[in-house]
């Protein structure tokens, strides 16, 4: 199967996975201009607008980062879009777990030989320019956890085009941490770079 197949398939299997319609629309648009609005109860029991009683409100999608539990999988990946560059930090190296750890470590390795850099500076952003201003208004996450598995997909826009990564994590130590970045956009994951 195709990379490219298997990435969008894992996209739609977070939505198959339980999440709910509002949150998989902020992240992944909205609906075509013709869908019904308001024929069904949301999860906050509010009744729908064609209800009796029912109201009509305007559908607001979450932007930027919700709030979350310090040590969530959404706190961990956060620093990494507040400062550009933070991923291939080796001060960071605590936060990441295999596969990804040791992608970043054969990186610091090559840099400290004088041999070059093997990543990307900004792979949080998908390597798009960086208007830090135009991704925090168009900035969307979603998590997942699934056991001592976790997903937090982000998804931003740069200059009209628009971007969106996986982060996945695992439980460590009784702490989340990173263990692959997957660009659905670009076609690339953290895992797959050799750097040797």
């Amino acid at each position: 199967m195709p990379r490219r197949a298997i990435l969008a398939l894992s996209a739609m299997c977070l939505l198959a996975a339980g999440l709910n319609g509002a949150a998989a629309q902020g992240l992944f648009g909205a609906p075509p201009a013709n869908a019904p609005a308001g024929t069904a109860p949301d999860d906050s029991g509010t009744p729908p607008a064609n209800a009796p009683g029912g109201t009509v409100e305007p559908a607001t999608p979450p932007v930027g980062w919700p709030p979350s539990e310090p040590g969530s999988p959404t706190a961990v990946v956060r620093p990494f879009y507040d400062q550009v560059g933070l991923e291939v930090d080796p001060a960071q190296r605590s936060h990441f777990t295999d596969p990804a750890k040791t992608v970043l470590d054969k990186s610091d390795a090559l840099r400290k030989s004088g041999q070059g850099e093997c990543l990307d500076p900004n792979m949080a952003l998908d390597n798009a320019d960086y208007d830090k201003g135009e991704i925090d208004k168009s900035l969307k996450t979603l998590e997942s956890i699934n056991g001592d598995q976790a997903k937090v997909i982000v998804a931003f826009v740069v200059a009209g085009n628009p971007h969106r990564l996986e982060w996945k994590l695992k439980k460590a130590g009784g702490e989340w941490k990173i263990s692959d970045l997957l660009s659905v956009t670009g076609e690339w994951a953290l895992s797959q770079y050799q750097c040797e």
